[in-house]
């Protein structure tokens, strides 16, 4: 009885039919990326209830044009109807509380999800807050566009209405 053999051309030939196979899955599963869409279906009656957030940038709060790292944290409220309410406290260098206050305002979300807050009375007066919701309403991630600072926030709602 005779063995047979298999040649190395053979076997080449095998092995590189398999790769030609196999590349396009590969490829797919190694180099594509998932699409990322924004959640659909929000508007203003997403945002219904209280919001805990905490919030920290540098603001420049005088004229030596100097930035000052701050932090603080508050409540965010919504109505549902595009009236939103804030009330914050806030420290900067040493610790000390050394501001806060409240505001009342309108605000704006998109189908997108993303969203405005403008505040017209109070202490907050002319802070603009642009905002993402996420999680259904569960959330907002976003950043103060005022030209003096430089700030992030996250809100988590407070309870389930």
């Amino acid at each position: 009885m005779k063995r047979r053999m298999i040649t190395p051309f053979l076997l080449v030939m095998a092995v590189l039919a398999t790769v030609v196979m196999l590349a396009p899955s590969a490829k797919h599963r190694f180099t594509d990326f998932p699409v990322v869409h924004a959640d659909r279906g929000c508007s203003t009656a997403t945002l219904l209830g209280n919001y805990g957030f905490t919030f920290h940038g540098f603001d420049i709060p005088g004229a030596d044009g100097q930035q000052v790292p701050f932090a603080g944290a508050g409540i965010l409220g919504f109505n549902g109807a595009g009236n939103a309410s804030i009330s914050f406290s806030a420290t900067a260098l040493g610790g000390v509380i050394s501001l806060g206050g409240t505001g009342t305002g309108p605000y704006t979300v998109n189908s997108d999800c993303s969203g405005t807050i403008t505040f017209t009375t109070g202490d907050a007066a002319g802070e603009t807050l642009a905002m993402e919701i996420v999680g259904g309403g569960r959330e907002m991630l976003g950043i103060a566009t005022l030209d003096t600072q430089t700030i992030t926030f996250d809100a988590k709602k407070q309870r389930e209405e």
